[in-house]
């Protein structure tokens, strides 16, 4: 069955929860501008629990001995279908979705404060979103009302994120199959876009090439804003102007990922505009590569979420004091953090339903063991904008390498395959 994954989920929420009541709504419609909206996106974790698609949604969980999984949705309305498109209505989702009741939406504020009433707990995302706070307080207050009824309000409020992260940071096969398609689909792009690319040619055209394959492989569009960065705007983390022209002697870096059933992928690939790696360029390549394989070799089950990290920065770190961007000792420019002035991030995170997704990473003040099912970027870079002591041939030169990466049993699998070999990219690129 369709719903069988969402269904364990929240079986495991139940499991948290005892006799209390989570509450779970989705994200509203958002104005565009006047009467239009923005393309609808449903909320993370109300997805992760349900798969329903629909606006003006909310779960309720009622725990205890006979648990209770609840959708109140929109009703069934003809008339709206005629100009919106189709809606299940409750009894529909209940079915498809395997819920034990759904309810008109229209029904919810009325039929919390019951749902609530005489159950120790009441988990929901307090302090998330001021409407369904607001929401939250209204059905508490409606109960404390009837106290003198017999009837108790939950004694105890829980932020329900932090028990979701925690779920949402272990993938189940479900998830795994549907991010391994979409890194097939984002892939694709990345390749579609190095063919595409020749000195002239201006960003927005190779982003219409990577949002002509997402689509076409059937994938929703973009998991977040492309950067596609000619230049020395690869040398800009989050550039996303894409409206240059690009010039024959440069790279260009393309940070994109497409998103399908709600998954993100997240891959970066830097190649030559010409089609041909210059000597330099290909020595701060393969720098950056190089430190890529040494952060991959540290992903695998028990290692801290930092050791990849540290891995990929001292590789890093002797790059540029190869390059004579830095003097000094490798440990001491670390201790520092000079190497900051070209490397300022840190070398992953979390992928899933977001593409920074949900997770700690340092839950208890010390980082995150590394776990089989977790999903993880490695995406080390080296950023070289002019400035003082730096060499002019290096001036403007950025570069990124990211795939997305499997914690598994006995290590990690890397499950991008777009070319990162300066052989093989410059073999995808060749026009003979």
């Amino acid at each position: 069955m369709k719903h069988q994954p969402y269904s364990a989920r929240r079986n495991a929420l139940f499991e948290l929860i005892g006799d209390g009541v989570a509450v779970i709504p989705t994200a509203p419609e958002r104005v565009r501008n006047r009467d239009s909206h923005h393309p609808y996106r449903f909320d993370s974790y109300f997805w992760y629990l349900s798969g329903f698609p629909e606006p003006e949604a909310v779960i309720v969980l009622v725990g205890g001995k006979e648990p209770r999984a609840i959708l109140f949705c929109r009703a069934k309305d003809e008339e709206r279908e005629v100009w919106n498109g189709f809606r299940y209505g409750p009894d529909a989702a209940r079915d498809a979705f395997g819920f034990d009741e759904a309810h008109d939406f229209a029904e919810f504020e009325q039929r919390l404060p019951g749902l609530i009433a005489n159950r120790s707990a009441l988990w929901h995302a307090l302090g998330h979103d001021p409407v369904w706070d607001a929401k939250i307080v209204g059905a508490l207050n409606t109960v404390r009302a009837q106290s003198r009824s017999g009837q108790r309000a939950p004694g105890q409020l829980h932020d329900l994120h932090g028990p979701l992260d925690r779920m949402r940071l272990l993938k189940d096969a479900h998830e795994i199959a549907i991010m391994r398609r979409a890194a097939a689909i984002a892939s694709a792009g990345h390749v579609r876009a190095m063919r595409a690319c020749r000195p002239g040619i201006a960003e927005y055209e190779l982003e219409a090439e990577l949002s002509y394959e997402f689509r076409k492989r059937g994938a929703g569009g973009h998991a977040y804003s492309p950067i596609v960065a000619g230049g020395h705007h690869g040398c800009v983390l989050h550039y996303v102007e894409n409206n240059t022209l690009l010039a024959e002697h440069t790279l260009v870096l393309i940070d994109a990922g497409c998103e399908l059933e709600g998954y993100a992928s997240d891959i970066t690939r830097t190649f030559p505009v010409s089609g041909c790696f210059s000597g330099v360029q290909r020595d701060a390549y393969e720098i950056v590569l190089a430190a890529q394989r040494a952060a991959i070799a540290e992903v695998r089950p028990g290692a801290p979420f930092c050791a990849y990290h540290d891995a990929a920065l001292r590789v890093l770190v002797q790059g540029m004091i190869d390059l004579r961007l830095l003097t000094g000792s490798m440990d001491g420019l670390i201790e520092s953090e000079a190497y900051k002035l070209y490397y300022m991030h840190r070398t992953g995170h979390w992928l899933g339903l977001d593409v920074h997704d949900a997770g700690d990473y340092k839950p208890d003040g010390d980082w995150i063991a590394l776990a089989p099912g977790m999903a993880l970027t490695v995406e080390p870079g080296l950023y070289i904008r002019p400035g003082a002591g730096v060499p002019e041939h290096l001036h403007g030169i950025g570069i990124r390498v990211e795939d997305d990466i499997f914690v598994t049993e006995t290590g990690c699998e890397v499950y991008t395959r777009a070319p990162k070999t300066v052989a093989d990219i410059e073999e995808v690129m060749r026009r003979d």
